[in-house]
């Protein structure tokens, strides 16, 4: 059985779906979900932990999966409205960013480690998605130094380093209004995309700016 964090669904057709996940053996890669009216759709919500039987196909890259279980599917954060708004916002950026196909060393469990993390929390976590960002350019390779962020962050080069430097927990609780915390989340998605040499456009992050007016 491989272990799979989903990121994304599309429906094929009436009986069939395809989800994209993130894994350890795999990266970023979408797998075929035969029978979908039988499995549901309630096990691939944004950020679920699945363990499957991955069927590989030789006339096909599009793979499919089997045998669906959930290993984790983040009661803590189903029942937050503020913290399932952002499992969206945060399985769109990993759609968007990570590139299907290339594996990433050490991305995918520190990937679970963040979502288990969210998760759990139960004090404040609206500077959550913020912190994520940043550590997520870690994760992919190019951590930003105080230099190397300035011309993204601009007047809010400050918060930013604070985020960036501050324990978890103290990040946590750094006082930012819903202005600051959305333009934080602006820049970090500009400067994302330039180190990734991709635009990514995230259509959640709508839904974070109206949860944080």
């Amino acid at each position: 059985m491989t272990e799979l964090l989903v990121l994304g669904l599309t429906k094929v057709g009436d009986n069939a779906l395809v989800v994209q996940t993130l894994s350890r053996e795999w990266g970023r890669r979408g797998f075929l979900v035969r029978s979908a009216r039988k499995t549901g759709t309630t096990l691939f919500l944004p950020l679920n932990i699945i363990e499957a039987e991955i069927v590989e196909n030789s006339k096909s890259e599009l793979w499919t999966i089997k045998d669906i279980g959930l290993k984790e599917g983040l009661q803590g954060c189903r029942g937050d409205l503020r913290k399932n708004t952002m499992t969206l916002f945060l399985s769109e950026v990993l759609l968007r960013t990570v590139r299907e196909g290339v594996v990433e060393d050490g991305l995918y469990d520190w990937c679970v480690g963040s979502v288990l993390t969210l998760n759990a929390l139960e004090e404040s976590c609206a500077n959550f998605p913020v912190r994520f960002l940043l550590e997520l350019c870690g994760a992919l390779g190019f951590r930003p130094s105080f230099d190397d962020i300035a011309p993204f962050a601009e007047e809010h080069l400050e918060p930013m380093k604070t985020l960036l430097n501050a324990p978890f927990a103290e990040a946590m609780l750094l006082p930012l209004n819903g202005s600051t915390r959305n333009k934080l989340c602006e820049d970090l998605l500009r400067y994302l995309s330039y180190h990734t040499d991709t635009n990514i456009q995230v259509k959640s992050l709508a839904v974070l700016r109206d949860l944080y007016r």
